[in-house]
């Protein structure tokens, strides 16, 4: 089973930063992308960004482009999301998850495994 260790959430004030870090295992890096989607009370699933483990390819979704970055290292095996200049509407519960990335705005074009979640909340 594909199994998730996820870390970095937590409470920040709109204009701050933080790092989310998921330590995935029981995967095959070769033909699997890894990355984030993100879930709020009462709204549906959001692909945030994924990274094809493959060539490296890097995908964002509209509202995150130009403050998130993802990223990986291989010898840790485990992937990073930077989170910079964060807005409430950023407050979800973030995801580690496996699947294929897309190109067309989704993110995902399918997300296979995930992990609990960590959650990250944004207000004044």
């Amino acid at each position: 089973q594909v199994q998730f260790v996820e870390s970095g959430g937590g409470s920040v004030q709109p204009g701050g930063s933080l790092t989310l870090s998921c330590a995935a295992s029981g995967f095959s890096s070769d033909s699997n992308g890894i990355g984030w989607f993100r879930q709020a009370p009462g709204k549906e699933r959001e692909g945030v960004s994924c990274l094809s483990s493959g060539d490296g390819s890097t995908y964002y979704a509209y509202f995150v482009e130009g403050r998130f970055t993802i990223s990986r290292d291989n010898a840790k095996n485990t992937v990073y999301l930077q989170m910079n200049s964060l807005k409430p509407e950023d407050t979800a519960v973030y995801y580690c998850a496996t699947g294929s990335c897309t190109s067309g705005g989704s993110v995902w074009y399918t997300v296979e495994n995930w992990g609990e979640g960590t959650p990250v909340t944004v207000s004044s």
